[in-house]
């Protein structure tokens, strides 16, 4: 903890985060056998291979490796250091750390800002961040300064409860409205640039403008999107990109509908943010937004870990069809189950509600087709329409590497691919023997091509060493991990410096640290000592790999059989290298004639 926190408080803040919970906010669980399972967020995971253990409070993924307790999770999946994990989660417990300079007082009151640190705290960012969605709000709530826009939403039809819901707020019509609150809480300028809440000339960079407040799924406020409200500028603007926030891997409303989402098994996916929010209002509450951006591979990995069908409403047109048609693409190479539904009439999600009405809401998405037909759908419009045969050629291009993607997805079983290749023999007139070539070399390419990234993604192999020394060092480990009460007999016979393969030293320093202090230790409060999420995944695989050989006590008098060996061979071996190197010098005074030095002044 470099001396930051007592070990006593951060055991407390672990014992106070049960891990199925917080990482249950960022993943999707359910449980198999005595634990709990769902996708990993550390890798492109396809098939739950992350296992979460409620009573040994930690978590493994048996595909990339990573593997800890809650702090690291936290570490790993908020990109933050062990010191502000720990401030993280002693925040989500209500649990009040000792005051140090690096922390600050609540938004509420004068926030003292530490201004030593040379890094960006995403900790800090999003404290200042909430202080700034309070300050919004301050505004819209203000009986002069916010009574237009109050106006505006209530012609919106956005009630008061969303508001407080959804966080939504004002930036006053002033060019240093936030600046000067800032001046007067005594934040520092510098935080509000990290933030990304002003530009250049010292100025707000949200002005006049109705402003939404963007949450992760964990509630911390990570960014803002703000409307014009006279016109000036684009019609959406939004935060910058940040340690925080990145609107590429960020869906508007994930926190208010993962509940409903995991529950019912489908996402509802819209482009902005009022489109979000109204349907909420009418009880849809599985809907979340992109934030101005096109469908990503990174929103397709988020929903997969909370969702089993996505239903992606688009509006009908040019635009609305192309941005829709990219989105299945992405979802096809994700594995996830998507649907389309398009809205009639030229609306967006939010006025078709607020006019049709919910039961016309709720027939949208029961009409929702399946990504093939949409695909099939599109194919026969623009061979109909295309008359160039370069044109023609790309449609089913297009369409063929569709078909490839998903049945490399696992989204096209055998029997519907054979159907879908006699579709397109019959629109284009081509051989289905020549269709299926085609198909399965895409396919061979897919294949390709995912387990290329696959191996990109593959985190390097530790280096546990080679031979029987270096094995029976990972013993002694392994079984001291797993039975911590054996440690007490073999004291005497370990040190640091027996662990010469380096990651195993690492692991022998914080376990022995630990067990000087008590026997009576779990895996956990291992962990809680361990910095290093690299440090803390070798632990894991370690205990992991352990438990699984038990035998305990055999194995453990078997390692140090060795290690002994090891050293009396080696201090065997240095006594006569020393010796020999002795013979050798004493027969070149020999040769030279000379008197024997070990000799002389001995008789």
């Amino acid at each position: 903890m470099a001396g930051m926190f007592d070990n006593r408080i951060v055991l407390e803040i672990q014992q106070a985060n049960d891990i199925v919970d917080v990482i249950s906010e960022h993943v999707s669980l359910k449980k198999k056998g005595h634990e709990m399972v769902g996708l990993c967020p550390f890798h492109d995971d396809h098939k739950p291979s992350m296992n979460v253990s409620n009573v040994k409070q930690i978590f493994k993924c048996f595909a990339c490796g990573a593997g800890g307790d809650v702090f690291k999770f936290i570490q790993m999946r908020e990109n933050l250091s062990f010191p502000q994990a720990i401030e993280r989660l002693a925040e989500r417990a209500g649990i009040k750390l000792p005051t140090r300079n690096t922390q600050f007082k609540s938004a509420s009151k004068s926030m003292a800002f530490s201004n030593s640190q040379a890094d960006v705290d995403p900790n800090k960012l999003a404290k200042v961040n909430d202080w700034a969605a309070k300050h919004f709000l301050t505004n819209l709530n203000d009986a002069t300064k916010g009574k237009t826009v109050r106006d505006y939403l209530a012609q919106r039809q956005i009630s008061q409860e969303s508001i407080e819901k959804w966080r939504i707020g004002y930036a006053a019509n002033s060019n240093d409205d936030l600046i000067g609150k800032a001046k007067s809480d005594k934040v520092p300028y510098k935080f509000l640039e990290q933030a990304g809440l002003v530009v250049a000339q010292n100025m707000d960079k949200f002005v006049n403008r109705l402003m939404f407040t963007i949450t992760d799924v964990t509630g911390r406020v990570i960014g803002f999107g703000g409307r014009t409200l006279d016109g000036t500028g684009a019609k959406y603007v939004n935060s910058p990109g940040t340690v925080l926030f990145d609107k590429s891997n960020t869906l508007y409303g994930l926190e208010q509908a993962r509940h409903e989402i995991v529950s019912t098994g489908t996402a509802v996916v819209v482009e902005g943010y009022t489109d979000c929010i109204i349907p909420h209002q009418f009880g849809y509450k599985n809907v979340v937004a992109t934030l101005g951006t096109s469908f990503t591979t990174g929103h397709g990995r988020i929903l997969r870990r909370y969702a089993k069908k996505v239903i992606l409403i688009y509006d009908n047109d040019t635009a609305g069809i192309e941005a829709a048609n990219r989105a299945l693409d992405v979802c096809l190479s994700q594995k996830v189950d998507i649907k389309i539904a398009s809205i009639p009439e030229g609306k967006d999600p939010c006025d078709f509600i607020l006019t049709s009405g919910k039961e016309a809401f709720e027939k949208l998405m029961e009409d929702a087709i399946d990504v093939f037909q949409f695909k099939w759908d599109r194919l026969k419009e623009k061979f109909s329409n295309e008359e160039t045969v370069a044109g023609k050629k790309s449609a089913i291009e297009e369409y063929l590497q569709s078909i490839a993607t998903g049945f490399h997805a696992g989204n096209v079983p055998a029997i519907e691919f054979g159907l879908r290749v006699n579709q397109i023999s019959k629109i284009i007139g081509l051989d289905s023997k020549q269709i299926t070539i085609e198909l399965n070399r895409r396919i061979r390419q897919a294949a390709i091509t995912a387990t290329r990234q696959a191996s990109e993604r593959n985190v390097p192999r530790v280096d546990y060493g080679k031979g029987r020394y270096a094995a029976a060092q990972r013993e002694v480990l392994e079984v001291l991990i797993n039975k911590p009460a054996l440690y007490e007999d073999v004291r005497e016979q370990l040190a640091i410096a027996v662990f010469d393969i380096p990651v195993l030293g690492s692991v022998a320093s914080v376990l022995f640290k630990t067990l000087d202090e008590g026997s009576n230790i779990s895996i956990k409060e291992i962990l809680a000592r361990t910095e290093s999420v690299e440090l803390s995944a070798t632990l894991m695989e370690l205990s992991h790999a352990g438990e699984k050989k038990g035998n305990y006590e055999p194995r453990l008098a078997d390692a140090l059989k060795t290690i002994k060996s090891h050293n009396e061979l080696k201090k065997s071996k240095s006594i006569k290298t020393k010796a020999e190197r002795e013979d050798k010098m004493l027969n070149a005074y020999k040769d030279r004639g000379k008197e024997n030095p070990y000799i002389v002044g001995m008789t």
